[in-house]
C-alpha cells in the first residue's frame, strides 16, 4: 500500500489543473459570456469579482438566458453559485473525486483564483495513474481506493470482458450489487455496454452516449495496455441525467430555426459550422494534441504571425484552416501557396501578380496575384523552407510594410491578408547554413505551433484507426470492419514515419484487401510485423519466449491445416487436441481457412 500512497502524492490538483483560463467579470453581460464560452474547451466559465470567484456560467445557463431574451443581463443573474467547489492546489485528485461537483475552482490562501479543474482533468489524472501501475491489472489495492472514491460509475473488465471491479456509484445507478456484478460478462450486467468490444479492438471511445435504463448517459471506454498487450478496459459514466439539458437545447434549436432567416444569414452560419468542424477533424485525445488545440483557439483570435512546423503528413494544413475559420478573417478566402511547387522565376508574379505587358509572354490584361486573391482572408505559405532567397527578401519587406507592388506596377497595394506559414524543414538549421533569412524567420515565427509526429502520440493511434476505418468503409460502401487487439498492438508500436498520411493509406489498403469483417495480425504488412519483432527483442526474456511460442504454435497449425487440406477434424487429431480447442486457437491467431 505504500507504493499506492506515493503515487497518490504525485496526483495533486496543481499537476492537473488548467493554469490558463478565460473568465468573465460580474459586470459582463450573458451575451459577452456566450462569446467567451465559444472560445474554450472547458464546460464552464468562472465569474470573478475583485479577483475572487463568485460563480460559474455553464452552457445550460447561456441557453436559458437566450431563451429568456436575457442575453444583455449581467452574468450574476444567471450564474450558478452552488454547482462548483473551491479546492486548493495541494489537494489530491483522489480527494476531489469525493466532492459533490466536478466543476472545481482552484484558489490560493487568499481565495484568489489560480486555475480550474473539470471532470476531464480528473478523469485524465486517474486514468494516467491506473496506466502507470506496475502491478497486475486488478490486484493493486490502490485501484479499489480510486474506484470507491469516484462519484461517477466506474467498471473495469479483464481481457475476456469479465467484470473485475465495479464501484458503488455504478451499483447504485444500475441496481446491481457489486458482488453480483464481479465475475460476470459485462454485457450481462451493464445495459447497452460496448466494453466487451473495447477489449477486443483496443479502440477508445470518449464522450459517447449510452442508454442505461432508458436514460442517456455520457460515457468513456478506455482500453488498458501493458507491455504492448491489451489487458482490459475501464468504463466511466461521466454525466448522469443529461435529458434535461437535451430538452432545453432542443427548445433553443426550434426557436433559432424560426428566427434563422431574419437574424442569421446562411453565410455566417456556414462559417461557424466550418470553424467548429476543422478543429474537430483533428482526431486525438493526447495531451500534446489537446494543448495544440487550445493554442490554436488562442492564436486565431490575434493578428500574430504563426509558423506551423512538423514532419510531413502530420496535418499542418488542418491547423492552418482552423486558425482561419476561428479568426476575424473567416469571412474572407483561404488561399494556399505551395512554395515547393512554383519555379523560382515565377515566384514573384505568382504572389504579387503582374500588369499588362510587364514582360514577354505576359497574359493580356495582367494577372491577379495570391496576395490580392487573399484580401480580407488568410494566405497560407506551405513549405516556406523551399522559397528562394531572393523571394524571401521581398516577402520580408511585404510583411513588414504591409504593402506590395505588382510586377511591372507603379503603385503600392495594401496587404489585407493574414499570413500563416508552414514547413517540415528545420528553419533554424537553414538559418545557420545561410539558406533561409534570419530576419524573415523571426518575422514569421512570432508564434510557433509544432505538431509532434504520430510516433510520439501513441495514445491517438487507436482513435485515428477507428475513425478512418469507418470513413474508408463508407467511402467504398464496404461493411464496417474491426481490428483485433493483437493487430492494434502492432500498429501502436509501429513508428509511422509517414505519419497520418501513411496511416490512412495503410488502413485503406487493409479495408480493401481484407476478407471478412475483422482485420487480424496476419493481414498486416510484413514490414510492420518485422518492426514489432525488433521491438519485442527489447522486452523482457519471458515476453520474448511467450511471443516466439505463439509464433511457432500459429505456424504449426497453419502447416497442419495445409497437410490435411483444411480438414479441421483431421488437423485436431494430428495436433493431439480437441476440435473445439482448435477452433479457439484459430480464432486466437486469426487463422482463416
Amino acid at each position: 500500500m505504500k507504493q499506492g500512497h506515493q503515487i497518490i502524492k504525485d496526483l495533486t490538483v496543481a499537476n492537473w489543473m488548467i493554469n490558463k483560463w478565460i473568465y468573465v467579470l460580474s459586470t459582463n453581460s450573458m451575451k459577452e459570456a456566450a462569446k467567451f464560452f465559444n472560445k474554450i474547451d472547458a464546460d464552464f466559465i468562472t465569474v470573478i469579482d475583485n479577483g475572487k470567484p463568485i460563480g460559474i456560467i455553464t452552457g445550460k445557463s447561456i441557453v436559458q438566458a437566450f431563451l429568456d431574451h436575457g442575453e444583455n443581463m449581467p452574468v450574476t443573474e444567471y450564474m450558478s453559485r452552488n454547482h462548483f467547489q473551491l479546492v486548493h492546489a495541494d489537494q489530491f485528485i483522489i480527494d476531489v473525486c469525493k466532492l459533490p461537483s466536478s466543476n472545481c475552482l482552484v484558489v490560493d490562501d487568499e481565495h484568489r483564483l489560480i486555475g480550474i479543474l473539470t471532470s476531464n482533468e480528473i478523469q485524465r489524472g486517474l486514468v494516467h495513474y491506473i496506466n502507470e501501475l506496475d502491478q497486475s491489472f486488478h490486484s493493486a489495492e490502490i485501484v479499489e481506493v480510486i474506484l470507491e472514491s469516484a462519484y461517477e460509475g466506474v467498471a473495469m473488465v479483464d481481457r475476456n470482458g469479465i467484470i473485475v471491479e465495479f464501484n458503488e456509484a455504478y451499483s447504485r445507478f444500475t441496481g446491481v450489487d457489486k458482488k453480483d456484478a464481479i465475475g460476470h460478462p459485462v454485457q450481462e450486467v451493464i445495459e447497452n455496454t460496448n466494453l466487451h468490444r473495447t477489449v477486443k479492438t483496443g479502440i477508445a471511445e470518449r464522450g459517447v452516449i449510452q442508454y442505461i435504463q432508458g436514460q442517456p448517459m455520457v460515457v468513456h471506454r478506455i482500453p488498458v495496455w501493458r507491455n504492448g498487450e491489451l489487458v482490459g478496459a475501464i468504463g466511466m459514466l461521466i454525466f448522469e441525467g443529461v435529458t434535461e439539458l437535451y430538452q432545453i437545447y432542443d427548445r433553443y434549436q426550434e426557436k433559432k430555426q424560426k428566427m434563422k432567416n431574419e437574424k442569421y444569414p446562411k453565410k455566417e452560419i456556414s462559417h461557424q459550422l466550418q470553424s467548429d468542424n476543422y478543429l474537430e477533424q483533428i482526431i486525438g485525445q493526447s495531451e500534446e494534441l489537446a494543448k495544440l488545440k487550445r493554442m490554436t483557439r488562442k492564436v486565431a483570435q490575434t493578428e500574430a504571425t504563426v509558423l506551423i512546423t512538423g514532419d510531413s503528413g502530420t496535418g499542418k494544413e488542418l491547423f492552418v484552416k482552423s486558425i482561419h475559420h476561428l479568426s476575424d478573417y473567416k469571412s474572407g478566402p483561404f488561399v494556399c501557396v505551395n512554395c515547393g511547387a512554383i519555379p523560382e522565376q515565377l515566384f514573384e508574379s505568382e504572389l504579387f501578380g503582374y500588369e499588362d505587358g510587364s514582360f514577354t509572354g505576359a497574359k493580356r490584361g495582367g494577372k491577379i496575384g495570391k496576395f490580392k486573391l487573399a484580401d480580407n482572408g488568410t494566405l497560407f505559405l506551405d513549405e516556406i523552407g523551399e522559397m528562394p532567397l531572393t523571394m524571401q527578401t521581398k516577402l520580408l519587406r511585404v510583411i513588414q510594410e504591409k504593402e506590395y507592388e505588382k510586377v511591372g506596377g507603379l503603385t503600392k497595394q495594401p496587404l489585407k491578408a493574414r499570413v500563416v506559414a508552414a514547413t517540415n524543414r528545420n528553419l533554424k538549421v537553414m538559418v545557420e547554413k545561410g539558406t533561409f533569412r534570419e530576419d524573415l524567420y523571426y518575422r514569421i515565427n512570432v508564434i510557433e505551433l509544432h505538431i509532434p509526429p504520430l510516433r510520439k502520440r501513441e495514445r491517438d493511434i487507436p482513435l485515428l484507426i477507428s475513425s478512418y476505418l469507418l470513413t474508408i468503409c463508407k467511402k467504398y460502401n464496404i461493411q464496417k470492419k474491426d481490428i483485433t487487439a493483437e493487430a492494434m498492438g502492432v500498429l501502436m508500436k509501429y513508428k509511422w514515419y509517414g505519419n497520418i498520411r501513411e496511416l490512412i493509406n495503410t488502413i485503406e489498403k487493409l479495408v480493401i484487401l481484407t476478407e471478412g469483417d475483422m482485420i487480424h495480425y496476419h493481414h498486416l504488412p510484413n514490414y510492420m510485423k518485422r518492426e514489432e519483432f525488433t521491438i519485442d527483442n527489447q522486452l523482457s526474456p519471458m515476453h520474448q519466449v511467450k511471443h516466439q511460442e505463439h509464433m511457432r504454435e500459429s505456424e504449426l497449425i497453419k502447416i497442419t491445416l495445409e497437410q490435411t487440406g483444411g480438414n479441421k477434424t483431421k488437423t485436431a487429431q494430428k495436433l493431439g487436441i480437441h476440435r473445439t480447442t482448435l477452433y479457439q486457437k484459430l480464432k486466437k491467431f486469426g487463422i482463416e481457412m
